[in-house]
């Protein structure tokens, strides 16, 4: 049993998590969380024990001093908590890490322990790979799950990868067999230019996360520090005319197969958030110890639906979603 202290009742809770490492190019997943933890001011309540998940010759602990006396940070995973306000208040449980270097089967299990504790409905993970994308144009950004009755109800796309995974993979299918609604995010960042930070795709990962929640992200200086990133990019490229040539054949690529995509569902979806942000709908968190904080139950939220309990798998290595 996980005891939860001085965490209250949450309302319609959604789990948004990044991992570190494999799953995490360009650090773009793991920034996009710690942007929602810093603009919303989230609290952490726990924290896995690192002894249990992770190699420290992999992942070191670092030294610091903290008014002159020496302390340790330990390489783990924390979970806090934000709440989002606004007409319709929500509660966001974030989790942010470094994929483990064992025990994943155990791990997941710890995280949806939590999971159930807080009632979340469901878990959002967020990831990002490397892919022949050029970085002028907008970052792809592909939403699946293992579930199809959660793929047709929030229009995602059906997983079919088959092949090495990430704990980002490995999360995902345990939520599926506990019956707990889960989908991923993938941003593609451009493989010649995968050094982090990539503020534009983190900024693409909060947008894919902001139409499927359905709350409006505070996106701070985030927009600023993607084009000046372009701009940067733009440059490197500009200095080296193999490169230059070579982002050209992508964008023809890429233009060549997304002309279906000036769609009327895709500048549909631009305009809402465009409203979104314009009417200033729910994106400011309140503080934690307001006696606000409990649950609501006249705010007639529509829950995302959830799916039936998956079937058990025999299987130790479960299928996987797109690059997990």
């Amino acid at each position: 049993m996980i005891e939860l202290e001085g965490v209250p009742e949450l309302i319609d809770p959604v789990m948004v998590a990044a991992f570190e490492g494999w799953n995490d190019a360009g650090d773009a997943a793991s920034t996009a969380v710690a942007h929602l933890e810093r603009e919303w001011k989230g609290e952490v309540f726990a924290a896995l024990d690192a002894e249990d998940y992770y190699d420290f010759q992999v992942n070191r602990p670092t030294v610091y001093l903290d008014g002159g006396v020496r302390k340790i940070t330990w390489p783990t995973t924390r979970l806090s908590v934000v709440r989002v306000g606004g007409d319709k208040p929500r509660d966001l449980v974030l989790v942010r890490g470094i994929e483990p270097s064992m025990r994943w089967r155990s791990f997941c299990n710890e995280l949806l322990g939590f999971a159930h504790e807080l009632g979340v409905e469901m878990v959002v993970i967020l990831g990002a790979l490397l892919g022949d994308t050029p970085h002028t144009r907008p970052v792809p950004v592909s939403g699946v799950t293992s579930d199809p009755d959660l793929a047709r109800t929030m229009d995602l796309e059906e997983t079919r990868y088959e092949g090495p995974t990430g704990i980002v993979g490995i999360l995902q299918e345990a939520c599926t067999h506990a019956g707990v609604p889960a989908v991923s995010l993938w941003a593609a960042v451009p493989h010649y230019v995968s050094q982090p930070p990539n503020p534009k795709a983190t900024l693409a990962l909060l947008n894919r996360l902001e139409d499927l929640i359905d709350l409006r992200i505070p996106l701070g200086e985030l927009a600023e520090d993607a084009r000046a990133w372009q701009v940067g990019v733009d440059q490197l490229a500009s200095e080296d005319s193999e490169v230059a040539e070579y982002v050209q054949t992508l964008e023809e690529a890429r233009d060549t197969a997304e002309l279906p995509e000036a769609s009327g569902e895709a500048i549909a979806r631009e305009f809402e958030r465009y409203l979104r942000r314009r009417d200033g709908g729910p994106g400011h968190a309140t503080e934690l110890g307001d006696s606000s904080y409990l649950r609501d139950t006249s705010s007639g939220r529509t829950r995302p639906p959830k799916p039936p309990k998956a079937e058990e798998s025999d299987d130790d290595g479960p299928p996987d979603t797109q690059e997990d």
